[in-house]
């Protein structure tokens, strides 16, 4: 039964990439446009400004699967960062500290440099 399912390994990772780029640009938007509703309007020039205008450039990019590989690599190092300057001095434990998106994030973008776009993607691998 595994091995049928292998077979839809390569449009399983595109769902992956495209949900996850999906769920990175809504974290740009929100706080570069405001989109969804937030209280957070970073100062322009910012590091949450900077990290926002990463955050739907690289999403963008890693969606529709056009230079998956560095975009990703910038996406995982910027939530590294993101995590180790904002998240992890308020907390030991990412549940409490709120970053558990950004490692989650960090942990799938970095899948996706070894792994490649996938299906359904501008690039072929």
């Amino acid at each position: 039964m595994f091995d049928r399912l292998s077979a839809y390994a390569p449009r399983a990772l595109a769902v992956l990439r495209i949900i996850a780029a999906l769920l990175f640009i809504a974290h740009g938007t929100q706080k570069l446009l405001g989109f969804p509703a937030t209280d957070m309007s970073p100062p322009v020039f910012s590091i949450f400004w900077f990290a926002a205008i990463i955050e739907i450039v690289t999403g963008v990019l890693i969606a529709i699967g056009f230079f998956t590989r560095p975009a990703a690599f910038i996406a995982s190092g910027t939530m590294a960062f993101a995590y180790f300057i904002v998240h992890a001095p308020m907390n030991f434990f990412p549940v409490n500290n709120g970053g558990d998106a950004a490692i989650l994030f960090c942990f799938v973008f970095l899948y996706l440099v070894f792994a490649g776009p996938g299906a359904w993607s501008v690039n072929k691998q």
